[in-house]
């Protein structure tokens, strides 16, 4: 076995579907606890507000930049997002547009959303992407790779895009959704974190369906794991299809029973969305709030 073969048949980490969806059942059961308003100023200060339209232009993206830049006058009462997330060709635009003190610019590169690209391309445009401003960089696993059991070239990749990104956020998407098994989600994630990502994320949003509770948990467990057998923390980011209020308490829920309290702050936990943070106004106003 290579190394990496070697980390996956150590891990310690349920691999049983049914044994998963019943520990998430049970954790569910204490949502209500969670479901009160400084969680849900929490939760709102763990968004990455993302934009990634076809239709996305220098004009569109300056002004969804400068919406954040207004929301820190108009709702001073409640924290700001932690990020805008947009395309790599973007990234100075935000970064000449915002204006708010400990707003993150996250991008998306080196051939999102598939990976299917050249590595000379996904290094170059990881490059570019820090280059131009970008604070943390998302980039997404090579399932083929994965699927295929070549793990030394999967691991090798994305060592190179953490290197290139240098102290920029490196979040590895494993693509859930595609992945399925808990056994798969297990052993990406873990390739992911030995691979020196800073996150792994769910999911992209925009082939396979998005994050999964079940999923989440999962990779919570990996990521406890591979806490205490290296004493590095890895961030979580959940992300694709997560739009209501909820949704995000029962998040919320499953990283802090897994993970406890110390990774419930915005350098450990994110979601990914784009109408969450409208949701979560809303709960806050109880009354419908559109802002974003």
């Amino acid at each position: 076995m290579n190394r990496y073969e070697e980390v996956i048949a150590k891990s310690k980490v349920t691999a049983d579907d049914a044994t998963v969806k019943a520990a998430v059942a049970k954790i569910l059961d204490k949502t209500a606890e969670n479901d009160n308003r400084e969680v849900y100023k929490f939760l709102l200060g763990s968004i990455d507000l993302t934009t990634l339209s076809t239709e996305d232009s220098e004009k569109s993206v300056a002004a969804f930049t400068r919406r954040v830049n207004d929301f820190e006058n108009d709702w001073p009462q409640y924290p700001h997002v932690a990020a805008i997330c947009v395309y790599s060709n973007f990234a100075e635009v935000v970064d000449n547009n915002l204006d708010v003190e400990g707003v993150d610019v996250c991008v998306v590169a080196a051939g999102f959303p598939s990976s299917q690209t050249f590595q000379a391309v996904k290094v170059a445009d990881v490059a570019l992407a820090r280059e131009a401003g970008a604070d943390e960089i998302d980039v997404v696993m090579n399932v083929g790779m994965f699927l295929d059991g070549n793990y030394e070239d999967l691991c090798d990749e994305l060592i190179e895009l953490k290197h290139t990104a240098k102290d920029a956020r490196l979040k590895v998407i494993l693509e859930t959704g595609c992945l399925g098994t808990a056994e798969k989600i297990r052993n990406a994630s873990l390739l992911a974190m030995y691979s020196e990502a800073d996150f792994i994320k769910t999911s992209t949003g925009k082939i396979y369906s998005g994050a999964s509770l079940e999923a989440a948990y999962v990779m919570c467990q990996c990521i406890k794991e591979y806490h205490v057998a290296t004493g590095r923390k890895v961030g979580f980011k959940a992300a694709g299809g997560v739009r209501t209020t909820a949704e995000a308490v029962a998040y919320y829920t499953i990283v802090k029973e897994v993970l406890g309290e110390g990774w419930l702050n915005a350098d450990c936990f994110r979601l990914g969305a784009s109408s969450l943070a409208n949701s979560i106004l809303s709960s806050l106003e109880e009354k419908e709030v559109k802002y974003f």
